[in-house]
């Protein structure tokens, strides 16, 4: 059990700590704005996950529930989507871009509002948690609407201190990124590699 946990939390922290739209979202608004406005898209960010863990809690466990086949198919669909993942990212462009520049001024409030809307509207995020969240349920005993909740919520803790920390060093991490534009190959590397070995964990598990 505390293995698996173990195991979710260093690969959740990975692919927080990796480029992409959101943390490169709380690191522009950080710089631009400042810290308060780049931590107020983070728990905007970080509310939209809730949403998705609850979907996926009632939703799978019902499946599971009614059939162990179905959990299998939906086990080999998130494996194969992670390859696929780490397919697409194999083949972006490595480099990071920080729009500094284009940033909009918005309130905090804006940017909380902002932040939810876009975790909580993006079918990519549900279609992540399904493919990523099965493969981690830890206990033969406990509930699996509770298991998918602590998975759900430790994801969101995880990720909350990273992004707090992308928002909080916004500009020692973007002054870095400037000075060493080779940090995008191994982040990209290092995404890579998580995703197929999660996908490899997901097909034994």
């Amino acid at each position: 059990m505390i293995e698996t946990l173990i195991s979710f939390a260093l690969a959740t922290s990975v692919l927080a700590i990796s480029p992409g739209p959101d943390n490169i979202f709380v690191l522009t608004q950080s710089i631009a704005n400042g810290k308060k406005y780049g931590l107020a898209t983070v728990f905007g960010l970080i509310s939209g996950c809730l949403v998705h863990t609850t979907l996926l809690a009632f939703g799978v466990s019902s499946i599971i529930a009614a059939s162990e086949t179905i959990f299998f198919i939906i086990k080999l669909f998130g494996a194969f989507y992670l390859l696929y993942l780490a397919y697409k990212v194999f083949k972006a462009d490595a480099s990071i871009v920080l729009l500094k520049d284009k940033t909009d001024h918005k309130t905090t409030k804006e940017l909380f509002k902002q932040g939810f809307i876009m975790n909580v509207l993006n079918p990519k995020v549900t279609i992540f948690f399904l493919a990523f969240f099965p493969g981690f349920l830890f206990s033969d005993s406990l509930s699996k609407v509770i298991q998918f909740y602590i998975l759900g919520f430790l994801f969101m803790f995880v990720s909350l201190l990273i992004f707090s920390s992308i928002a909080i060093l916004a500009g020692t991490i973007s002054s870095y990124i400037e000075k060493n534009k080779n940090i995008g190959i191994y982040l990209k590397w290092l995404q890579i590699i998580v995703f197929i070995g999660i996908s490899c964990f997901i097909l034994i598990s």
